[in-house]
């Protein structure tokens, strides 16, 4: 499906006019979006725009890292946005002229929606220009970011909760999940940062320096976002760690106790040993009481070692 928003030397705004007529003299600018386009619309990007082929290459091949190209008449962007819920990763194409803004993507963006309904409804797009969709644009994508890292920020807080109460078989599965999704967010937002860079200190990229405040606002969202991730993925690995310290001591408190048990019982074990062995020659078992003497000498011998081991505080948790 194309979107086509085109404006006329005279100021006027046109919607949904045919493709064909984006070029001609009196458009001053246009946007034109391909959204989950057909082939037929798909090699339009070749036949009449006459774009870099390996620029269609990097659209048709999904998934490009967000980078900026310089080809002879336009510049070429690839984006991320992310998928609110899932965190799937969808590309976002720009062909950006100095008349004119095509924007590519395989499936439906909300973010491209949002921007192309700002301009559709605003009263200003006459006085607007393509670099000013392209920060629309780029600005609706990061925006949709903050939610997902304040939402994980939220769910890491409910686990320090959790932590208290000590259930810490689900902690431990939440806190690996949680780490999953700060890794792909890193692999978005570390890129995009980049990106923003590389548009504000290029001198091929040229931006009038009111428009570059816009562009170096979104790039300080884009640096905070980044250092949000960084932080919670240090505390993520730090509740880790304290789950696998905590776990080690519980284990090494139970083999202390088992040790204990069973030191306890090595001479119990030795003494039924000797005696369990059928020799002729072997006076005590002919003895009156020898079966209540051995009796007591191992009740004995088991609860002296037991009350030194206790005084040790070997039976202590902490």
């Amino acid at each position: 499906m194309l979107r086509i928003l085109a404006v006329t030397k005279e100021h006027e705004v046109l919607r949904d006019i045919p493709v064909l007529d984006v070029k001609k003299e009196h458009i001053a600018w246009y946007w034109v979006d391909f959204s989950k386009p057909t082939n037929e619309e798909i090699l339009l990007l070749s036949s009449y725009f006459k774009f870099h082929p390996l620029a269609i290459e990097d659209c048709l091949h999904f998934l490009q890292r967000p980078k900026l190209e310089y080809y002879n008449n336009h510049s070429f962007l690839v984006m991320h946005a992310i998928h609110k819920d899932t965190l799937d990763i969808q590309e976002v194409d720009i062909f950006l002229g100095e008349n004119f803004i095509v924007s590519f993507h395989l499936e439906e963006v909300p973010e491209i929606i949002s921007a192309w309904n700002h301009f559709c409804s605003s009263k200003h797009t006459c006085d607007q220009m393509p670099v000013e969709v392209l920060h629309k644009i780029i600005d609706k994508l990061v925006d949709t970011y903050f939610p997902i890292v304040h939402d994980i920020e939220d769910r890491m807080r409910q686990m320090e909760v959790d932590y208290q109460k000590g259930t810490m078989p689900s902690l431990i599965n939440e806190t690996f999940r949680v780490r999953s999704q700060l890794l792909q967010l890193h692999y978005v937002i570390g890129p995009m940062r980049d990106l923003l860079y590389r548009m504000l200190e290029s001198k091929r990229f040229l931006l009038q320096d009111d428009k570059k405040a816009y562009f170096q606002d979104i790039y300080d969202h884009l640096l905070k976002l980044s250092q949000m991730v960084m932080s919670n993925r240090e505390i993520t690995s730090e509740m880790r760690d304290n789950y696998i310290s905590l776990n080690s001591y519980y284990m090494n408190s139970i083999m202390k106790k088992l040790t204990v048990i069973t030191t306890i019982f090595m001479p119990l074990t030795f003494i039924a040993g000797i005696y369990g062995m059928n020799f002729d020659h072997m006076p005590e078992l002919r003895w009156k009481y020898g079966y209540f003497i051995i009796l007591g000498m191992m009740l004995g011998t088991g609860g002296m070692m037991a009350i030194w081991f206790l005084k040790k505080g070997w039976f202590r948790n902490d």
